[in-house]
């Protein structure tokens, strides 16, 4: 059974490469990137954890912490990460779940048979400080995924927890919202001060409140 947004994301007990840890507690109250790769020593998987090491910055000035897993174990992480570290001119700053027992990978769906009967597929999840799912993701073995979009849904996840609105298509942060539909007009000219632009009677741009 898949998971879906809304529901608890499993915890679960791992051996990474920064030690054991148990995933609702080494949370706390971050948010959480928890994203799956299909093996070591692959040259996508390569690429991807050296960009998320890149964006340490991004996901700590949002208070995200980054956790990645695929089924390979720990002597294997560890002999990968020099790669990583060398063909990105990062340092690996977050921790690599070995799940060569299947644990996660089985709690969260990541392996898809008809893809690959062993390897995970990059899975993604953004999971809230409610340790709910917020955001799943799934691209194939081929295809690296746009660090930029995580975060960029990050930005709108955490806007729209705190504020009545929506994010448009394609937004990006420090752009105009939308007052979602449960706003009335004449309440949201009260609540968003900085003004409204009223395109249709549903949908009204507002300044990002935050800003």
């Amino acid at each position: 059974m898949s998971l879906r947004l809304g529901d608890i994301a499993p915890d679960f007990e791992a051996n990474t490469t920064q030690g054991p840890i148990k995933f609702h507690e080494w949370l706390g109250d971050s948010w959480g990137l928890l994203f799956s790769h299909p093996a070591d020593f692959t040259p996508v998987c390569t690429t991807e954890l050296g960009k998320t090491a890149l964006l340490k910055g991004e996901f700590e000035k949002r208070n995200v912490k980054v956790l990645a897993v695929s089924v390979d174990d720990l002597d294997s992480h560890q002999r990968w990460i020099p790669d990583i570290n060398e063909v990105n001119n990062t340092e690996v700053n977050f921790p690599i779940i070995a799940d060569e027992g299947r644990q996660v990978a089985q709690l969260y769906d990541m392996i898809h048979p008809n893809a690959s009967e062993k390897a995970t597929v990059r899975s993604v999840f953004v999971i809230g400080p409610d340790k709910k799912v917020k955001l799943t993701l799934t691209y194939p073995a081929s295809t690296g995924r746009n660090f930029n979009e995580i975060l960029r849904v990050v930005d709108s996840l955490q806007l729209t927890a705190n504020y009545s609105v929506a994010t448009p298509a394609d937004w990006k942060d420090g752009e105009d919202v939308i007052v979602v539909p449960a706003v009335s007009t004449e309440d949201a000219q009260k609540k968003f001060t900085k003004g409204l632009n009223i395109v249709k009677p549903y949908l009204r741009y507002t300044p990002q409140p935050n800003k």
